[in-house]
């Protein structure tokens, strides 16, 4: 392969550097004009999916993705990321085939890891996006959660944190991908049910926000929180 000239290494670094740190539209204009000379690295591709993904261009994104899997096929961050992708456009089949796809290909690479192990560095990377989010760095704090969840896709309060940080970040529709995803996963979990509800309301859906809060009620009528939203919502009195 030819060796990067001075102006496509003084892009990519750039680039990288602003993914890292959530500046989305300076990461898209130096790692886009890489791409016009440059069309061969998959983490370049892995970051405009990633980046088209934040700026709500799913298609694009989904494309930038499959990119980045042809070039690299066990690239399992790049899995990770059009299995979400997928989740928010709607495609459920292709979305949880995709992530089987990650499973197997995480699976070699973090072969020096056992389970546990990898759970003690998902939940020391998720109190690391809890402290971004009581400092008001959201940005940092989803990244954070998202790393976490990459090592441990099932841990569902994780994913009820991203799902909150999501919504203070003005990113509603998103939130609701993920509390939905946890409840696909856990129906029981009633933390994400009550969330869901909130995030809802937010979005004027109060009638569905409604019916989430009783369906919490129903499994656990000592639900403070749920039921207060309810008296909140129908304007009742607060019950002694």
């Amino acid at each position: 392969m030819e060796r990067m000239t001075s102006m496509e290494r003084r892009a990519y670094r750039l680039g990288r550097r602003s993914f890292e740190r959530g500046d989305v539209d300076t990461a898209l204009s130096q790692l886009g004009s890489l791409l016009e000379t440059r069309r061969d690295f998959a983490d370049v591709h892995y970051m405009m999916g990633v980046l088209r993904e934040r700026k709500d261009e799913l298609p694009e994104a989904a494309e930038s993705l499959r990119r980045a899997l042809r070039i690299n096929p066990s690239y399992a961050e790049a899995l990770l990321a059009l299995a979400n992708v997928y989740e928010l456009l709607g495609d459920f089949g292709r979305s949880q085939e995709v992530n089987e796809r990650a499973k197997i290909a995480s699976g070699p690479a973090q072969g020096a890891l056992d389970p546990t192990t990898r759970g003690k560095l998902a939940n020391l990377q998720a109190a690391v996006g809890d402290a971004y989010r009581e400092a008001g760095e959201l940005n940092d704090a989803i990244e954070a959660y998202r790393k976490a969840l990459d090592r441990c896709p099932d841990f569902h309060d994780i994913r009820c944190r991203l799902g909150v940080a999501l919504r203070d970040a003005c990113l509603p529709d998103r939130a609701l991908v993920e509390f939905r995803r946890v409840l696909r996963g856990r129906p029981d979990y009633l933390d994400a049910a009550v969330q869901l509800g909130v995030t809802l309301y937010s979005l004027g859906r109060s009638e569905e926000a409604v019916s989430e809060w009783i369906r919490v009620v129903e499994r656990d009528p000592s639900r403070r929180d749920a039921r207060m939203y309810l008296r909140l919502v129908r304007g009742r009195p607060s019950e002694g």
